[in-house]
């Protein structure tokens, strides 16, 4: 009869010897693969981790020269009409053409606002457009004449109207209310309507569409696509 003591002695030097693979620390060599294996798998989830957030952050960053914006031409007829306004706003359409990320080019029918204006008008008007800080425009406010205004509303992005009976831009969405020059005069927005980019090549007026951050005094540049 076998003494218990020594077959108890004996179960725990067996299991002892049974490690399993996790335990079991391994030669030299089995290490360095290991270390390889866990260096390289570190290694590869970071390129595509990488390789994700590349197109991730393209699509969120202007493409195509977008940095300096693009221009969209106006017909004959809208330049005309623009150049025979007097003391009213006139609305002109255009087709914009515009690349958004990795989507294939797009072309979208908006419109802006025009006034027939000087730059001492503008001045007068809309201090805010030349002296205020994080408010300023990098650009001529007032080209050959004219003023065109963005016909977004700075509050919440709804597209504001003419009010002929007024003078006054209004805004159907909040109430905001803005003079034939864009001065904001009631309502929540936080700033004055913001002008666009106008220049005339071979005959012809270019525009250039411009999204601004809503909801804030400053012009904050979001995007050159509608």
């Amino acid at each position: 009869m076998s003494d218990p003591s020594v077959d108890t002695a004996r179960a725990q030097a067996a299991k002892r010897k049974i490690l399993s693979a996790y335990d079991e620390p391994g030669t030299h060599d089995e290490i360095t693969r290991r270390t390889f294996m866990a260096n390289a798998t570190l290694a590869m989830s970071g390129i595509i981790g990488l390789g994700l957030a590349i197109p991730i952050i393209g699509a969120i960053l202007p493409h195509g020269g977008e940095g300096a914006g693009t221009w969209a031409p106006l017909s004959p007829s809208e330049w005309k009409s623009l150049q025979a306004a007097t003391e009213k706003p006139v609305q002109l359409s255009f087709t914009l053409k515009s690349k958004d990320a990795y989507l294939p080019p797009q072309s979208i029918n908006e419109f802006v606002w025009g006034i027939k204006t000087t730059d001492e008008k503008m001045r007068k008007a809309r201090p805010d457009l030349f002296t205020s800080k994080g408010a300023e425009v990098p650009y001529p406010v007032v080209n050959m004449g004219f003023v065109i205004f963005s016909p977004i509303c700075p509050h919440l992005g709804c597209r504001f109207d003419y009010s002929a009976d007024q003078n006054k831009f209004l805004c159907p969405c909040h109430g905001s209310q803005y003079t034939r020059e864009g001065a904001h005069i009631a309502g929540p927005a936080p700033r004055g309507l913001d002008p666009l980019p106008l220049r005339e090549r071979s005959g012809a007026a270019e525009v250039t569409w411009i999204r601004y951050a809503q909801s804030t005094p400053s012009r904050i540049v979001v995007s050159y696509t509608s």
